[in-house]
């Protein structure tokens, strides 16, 4: 059973989430919180497995509460749900140690199924802002060598920053000039070298350890 706890200053959400949840045989509200330092509390008394959070709440915001609650607890999961779309809001969220971001446009079933994953150690993040936001795939960018150079080869430096982007194995294979077969060799290996389970937590890992420019 995946212990969630609810972090919002809104009680129609707040209710909204608990009927959703409430239809899930294997995720419990075990808490609720209305503010940053309400949640700081909370999870001290009832240590749950996943918070969804969001960033617009008083006293202590989500990012700040989050900061908080990583640096106690690291192995409780946050997952972010906010109406912000803006990329600060996003990266400091991660950088903070935020497990997934979700926009609340997000249907229901997607809330449900993060939710799941993040509690698994897997990363969710909202598609809007790997593309719109972080912008990778209107810019060019350059690996950061001083991060990288004693983990990847310079050909999984390439694999890495196109993973960012949000390019498919396809997209990666025509962009290098490569089979997708190595395609799927490089990112196997990139995902064994930084620890990762999957596509989102690559993104989160580059931007949490400034694998690339963030502007």
């Amino acid at each position: 059973m995946i212990k969630l706890m609810l972090v919002d200053d809104h009680a129609v959400l707040r209710d909204g989430l608990k009927n959703i949840v409430g239809m899930e045989s294997d995720i419990e509200v075990v808490a609720e919180a209305v503010n940053g330092n309400d949640a700081i509390a909370r999870v001290d008394e009832v240590l749950p497995d996943v918070i969804l959070m969001d960033i617009n709440i008083p006293e202590k915001n989500g990012i700040e509460a989050t900061s908080v609650i990583k640096e106690r607890y690291p192995a409780v999961k946050i997952l972010i749900l906010t109406m912000h779309d803006h990329d600060e809001f996003f990266m400091s969220a991660i950088r903070e140690g935020a497990d997934g971001y979700l926009l609340k446009d997000a249907p229901s079933q997607h809330v449900i199924d993060a939710i799941r994953a993040v509690a698994n150690g897997q990363s969710v993040i909202h598609p809007a802002m790997t593309k719109k936001f972080l912008g990778f795939h209107q810019q060019k960018v350059e690996p950061a060598e001083e991060k990288t150079d004693s983990v990847l080869t310079v050909r999984e430096k390439e694999v890495l920053l196109c993973l960012v982007k949000g390019m498919n194995n396809k997209e990666i294979a025509q962009s290098l000039y490569i089979s997708d077969k190595t395609v799927k060799i490089h990112v196997s290996n990139i995902f064994k070298k930084l620890g990762v389970k999957s596509r989102s937590q690559v993104v989160i890992y580059a931007v949490q350890n400034q694998l690339v420019p963030l502007s």
